[in-house]
């Protein structure tokens, strides 16, 4: 009897620590990887609220066998899902984009671009859809994340702004409305000064203006608007500005259009805010707008375009 029990633990022992090699096996860095550092990492916001986070590896090359086919890439990816699973995958052979597949391809995941896909088991399901590259956050304040496969884009605001996926500018009038995504400042930004609480950034899009990419495109330069050229952080921008007035009221509003994308893709800012003079002695404070075109700048140089 105690022979019997004894074969038992043992075979229960082998089959775990099998089980644990193979595991190491399926989630092991690539020999030589283990003390390397990534060549590149990232994020990706997905849809249905997912997320990746990866980190890319270079590797050597190993020669075909058969001289029409390309030699097999060398690099790996480690990746962490938000489902809650990390894996190691090698790099394979693509026409297009970069991939990366495990041995008997149940998993596999595509990056092309700004952009990326997971598709997984024998009838190759895409599990993570629509992932575009979230910027990194150099400031620390730009906590919330949006990101939108539909319209194409990620982007980083701080806590306590509010976003509207709903928007679209509606001020050149009846049939020119630019579609958009809207980010309000939080209240307390304006409370106690001129500031008005309705200011906001926005991304928009022109899917029809193909030939040139401009920001008078997005605004009536009728109001004294100066269109003029712009770089910042690799990107190059067209920017127009104008003033308008109203009861007190000042609207300036600023444009960064991106030449080149498709659809023309912009950021606007638009600072409402009220003459200080029209308020009693010691109502209210000028608002900082140095500080307030700051936060703007910083939301802007996190826009990532999927493409």
């Amino acid at each position: 009897m105690k022979t019997s029990t004894a074969i038992i633990v043992i075979v229960v022992l082998l089959a775990l620590l099998g089980l644990g090699w193979w595991y190491i096996g399926q989630n092991a860095a690539p020999a030589g990887q283990q003390n390397q550092q990534p060549i590149a990492t990232a994020s990706f916001a997905c849809d249905a609220g997912k997320s990746i986070s990866a980190s890319f590896y270079e590797g050597s090359s190993t020669p075909s066998n058969d001289p029409n086919q390309p030699p097999t890439p060398g690099g790996s990816v480690a990746l962490t899902l938000s489902d809650g699973r990390s894996m190691t995958i090698p790099q394979t052979i693509s026409a297009s984009g970069v991939r990366y597949a495990n041995a008997d391809e149940s998993f596999i995941f595509w990056g092309k671009g700004n952009t990326a896909f997971v598709q997984e088991g024998a009838d190759q399901t895409q599990t993570y859809t629509g992932c575009i590259i979230v910027a990194p956050d150099p400031t620390g304040v730009l906590s919330q994340i949006y990101a939108t496969s539909t319209a194409g884009f990620s982007i980083r605001f701080p806590q306590g702004y509010t976003l509207d996926p709903n928007y679209s500018y509606q001020a050149l009038g009846p049939g020119k409305s630019i579609p958009g995504v809207k980010i309000t400042i939080p209240a307390s930004v304006a409370t106690g000064t001129n500031l008005a609480s309705d200011t906001y950034a926005s991304v928009e899009w022109l899917p029809k203006a193909t030939a040139s990419c401009t920001a008078d495109l997005f605004l009536d330069m009728g109001n004294g608007g100066k269109v003029t050229t712009f770089s910042d952080n690799g990107v190059d921008y067209s920017v127009a500005t104008t003033t308008d007035a109203a009861a007190g009221n000042r609207y300036d509003e600023a444009v960064f259009a991106i030449p080149g994308t498709n659809p023309c893709t912009a950021i606007r800012y638009m600072i409402h805010y009220g003459v200080i003079e029209n308020y009693p002695a010691g109502a209210v404070t000028e608002f900082d707008r140095t500080s307030l075109v700051n936060t703007f700048d910083a939301i802007r140089r996190t826009l990532v375009l999927g493409r």
